[in-house]
C-alpha cells in the first residue's frame, strides 16, 4: 500500500471511530475544568496513562492510535485533576465529557486511575497550548489555554513556583498539626474582638487558618483540601509559624494571660516593626535585589514622587461655581448665584455617624465640604505615585493590565497641622479620595481601608525622608529582598513636593477613637456632621 493509501485508509477509520468528536470532548473537559478564574489544577501520579488508553480500544485500531504526540499528551497532561474545595474529590480534567461510544471504554479507564491516583503537586505552566495539536496533516490532543491561567511570573520559573506551591501545602500540613483548633478559635476571637493593637491587620490570615482547619476536620479526602487551600492561598497565609498569626498563638499555647498576650501582641505589631527589616540588608540580599530589578527592569519605578489631584480617583469634588454667560472680557469670572426663596440658612445640629453612612447618605448630596482642623496631632498623609508613567509595576495593587501606581505615607503617632500648610478651624475639603488599594474590586491582599479628605493647600512643608516605598505595599516577587528595598528608600527622597495638592487628612477602618468634624453644604442649607468610626 502506497504512502497515499494508507493516510488515507487512517483518516477514513478516524472519521468512523469519531476521533474528531474525542479531540473535542477533550478540548471542552478542560474548559469546563478552568472555567473558574482563580481555580487551581494539580498533578497527580497516575503514570503510563496512554498504554492504558490503548489497550482499551479495538485491537484492529490499535496501530492507527499508535501516536507519539498524543501519547506525550496523555502520560503528561492526562493526569491532571481538579478538586472540589468543600469535599476534596478529585475530578479528571481530560476525561470528564462526553466521547464517541469507539473511545468510551479507554477514557473511562483513563478517568478512573487519574482520580484514584494521588495528588503530587500544583500544575503551573506558562504555555498557551497544552501538546501539539497538529504536525503536518495529522491532528493530535492538545488544549488551548486560557491566558487567565498562563503563568505569568517574571522572578520564579513554572518549576520553581510549583515548588513553592508545595512548600505552601507542607508547612501548612505542619501548622494544623501544630496548632488546635481551639487555639486558633481563642485567637480569632481575640482579633475580632478589637482587643489587640492593629489586629485586623492579620484577622483574616487567622479565619482562613480556622476555616482550613474545619474544612479539613474529618474528611475522607483532607489531604486533597489541604492541597486546594494551599494553591489558592493568598501569599504567605500557609506560613502560619512564620507569622504575627503563629505569634499569637504560640502565646495562647503557652498559656499566657490575655493582659500578657496583649502587651507582647501590640509591641510586636508597632508600625515600625511589623513587616520592617530591623537590620541593613546582608551583600547577597542586595546582589539578589539587583538580579530581581534588573530582570523586571524595575529601575524606574523605584523613582517616586507627590501625586497631583488631577491624576488620583476621588468619590467626590465640590459642585465648580457657575460661570457667568456673557462673551467678552468678563466671560468666565464667578457669579453670584440667586438662592432658592424659602431657603432654611439655620445650621442643623451636629449628626454622629460612620464614614460608610456618611458616604452612603451625605456625598451624594455634597455641594461644598469643610473639615474642622484641630490643634493636636492628626493623621495627614499625602498620596504618592510613580516618577514614570511607563515604568513596571511595583505597588501591590498595580498591574499592567490596569495601572495604579499610587500610594501614600502618614507619620506614626500623627502630625501637627503646622507641618501641612494648615491652619486650625475649618478648612476646605478639595476632594474625597479612598485609598489607592480600593479603587479596584479586584482583590490585591492588602486588607487597610481608609480615606482622604484631601484639604486645600495642604502639604508637607518639610516633606518626607525616604521614598516611602514600604514593604507592605510591594509587590510579593520583592518580598526576599526587602530589607535592601528599605534601605534604598531611606537613602532617596520624593520628588514635586512644590506640586503637591493630593494632601490631607487619612481615616482609617483600624482607626479606634475617630472623631472627624466635617460642615457640609447641600442644596437645602447646611449641616454638621461627626465621623466617629468607618462603619
Amino acid at each position: 500500500m502506497d504512502d497515499r493509501l494508507y493516510i488515507d485508509s487512517i483518516e477514513a477509520a478516524r472519521q468512523m471511530d469519531g476521533y474528531e468528536n474525542l479531540l473535542f470532548g477533550i478540548r471542552q473537559s478542560f474548559m469546563q475544568a478552568v472555567k473558574e478564574e482563580a481555580a487551581p489544577l494539580f498533578t497527580t501520579d497516575a503514570a503510563e496513562l496512554y498504554p492504558l488508553f490503548l489497550e482499551n480500544i479495538p485491537e484492529e485500531a490499535k496501530q492507527c492510535y499508535n501516536c507519539s504526540a498524543c501519547r506525550h499528551f496523555v502520560n503528561r497532561f492526562g493526569r491532571l485533576v481538579s478538586i472540589n474545595p468543600e469535599s476534596g474529590k478529585k475530578t479528571a480534567v481530560m476525561w470528564n465529557a462526553s466521547v464517541p461510544e469507539f473511545f468510551q471504554k479507554a477514557v473511562d479507564a483513563v478517568k478512573t486511575k487519574v482520580e484514584d491516583a494521588k495528588i503530587t503537586g500544583v500544575f503551573v505552566t506558562d504555555k498557551t497550548e497544552l501538546g501539539c495539536s497538529k504536525t503536518g496533516i495529522w491532528e493530535h490532543m492538545a488544549v488551548d489555554v486560557p491566558k487567565k491561567i498562563v503563568y505569568q511570573g517574571r522572578i520564579l520559573t513554572p518549576f520553581q513556583e510549583a515548588a513553592g506551591k508545595a512548600e505552601d501545602y507542607r508547612v501548612l500540613c505542619s501548622s494544623i498539626a501544630k496548632y488546635p483548633q481551639k487555639d486558633v478559635e481563642t485567637a480569632v476571637n481575640l482579633l475580632r474582638s478589637d482587643a489587640l493593637y492593629r489586629g485586623e491587620q492579620i484577622l483574616r490570615m487567622a479565619e482562613w487558618f480556622l476555616e482550613t482547619i474545619k474544612l479539613n476536620h474529618g474528611k475522607a479526602d483532607a489531604d486533597n483540601i489541604l492541597w486546594y487551600r494551599a494553591a489558592s492561598a493568598p501569599v504567605g497565609f500557609c506560613h502560619i509559624p512564620a507569622t504575627m498569626v503563629g505569634t499569637l498563638l504560640d502565646d495562647i499555647r503557652e498559656g499566657y494571660s490575655v493582659s500578657a498576650i496583649k502587651e507582647r501582641f501590640n509591641e510586636k505589631m508597632h508600625p515600625l516593626q511589623y513587616q520592617r527589616p530591623q537590620a541593613a540588608p546582608t551583600l547577597g540580599n542586595v546582589k539578589r535585589a539587583e538580579e530581581i530589578v534588573a530582570k523586571l527592569g524595575l529601575e524606574k519605578s523605584l523613582e517616586r514622587r507627590y501625586a497631583r489631584l488631577d491624576e488620583v480617583q476621588t468619590v467626590w469634588k465640590p459642585v465648580q461655581e457657575k460661570a457667568a454667560s456673557v462673551g467678552g472680557v468678563f466671560a468666565g469670572i464667578p457669579i453670584k448665584v440667586k438662592k432658592s426663596e424659602g431657603r432654611n440658612q439655620v445650621e442643623a445640629p451636629e449628626t454622629v455617624m460612620t464614614f460608610e453612612k456618611f458616604r452612603r447618605t451625605v456625598l451624594p448630596g455634597a455641594k461644598k465640604i469643610e473639615l474642622q482642623v484641630s490643634s493636636h496631632k492628626d493623621s495627614y498623609a499625602a498620596l504618592l505615585t510613580a516618577v514614570h508613567s511607563d515604568a513596571p509595576p511595583i505597588i501591590l495593587w498595580d498591574r499592567e493590565e490596569e495601572r495604579n501606581p499610587f500610594s501614600w505615607y502618614l507619620y506614626e503617632g500623627g502630625s501637627l497641622y503646622k507641618r501641612w500648610n494648615l491652619l486650625p478651624g475649618w478648612n476646605a475639603v478639595t476632594a474625597v479620595v479612598l485609598q489607592p488599594n480600593m479603587w479596584s474590586d479586584r482583590p490585591c491582599g492588602y486588607v487597610s481601608k481608609g480615606v482622604f479628605f484631601i484639604l486645600k493647600g495642604a502639604r508637607d512643608l518639610d516633606g518626607a525622608s525616604s521614598a516611602c516605598l514600604f514593604p507592605s505595599i510591594l509587590k510579593r516577587e520583592l518580598y526576599e529582598v526587602r530589607a535592601t528595598i528599605e534601605s534604598y528608600s531611606k537613602s532617596t527622597r520624593l520628588i514635586g513636593n512644590e506640586d503637591a495638592d493630593a494632601c490631607g487628612l487619612l481615616i482609617q477602618d483600624s482607626d479606634k477613637n475617630l472623631s472627624v468634624k466635617l460642615r457640609v453644604v447641600t442644596d437645602v442649607g447646611t449641616a454638621l456632621y461627626k465621623i466617629d468610626r468607618w462603619d
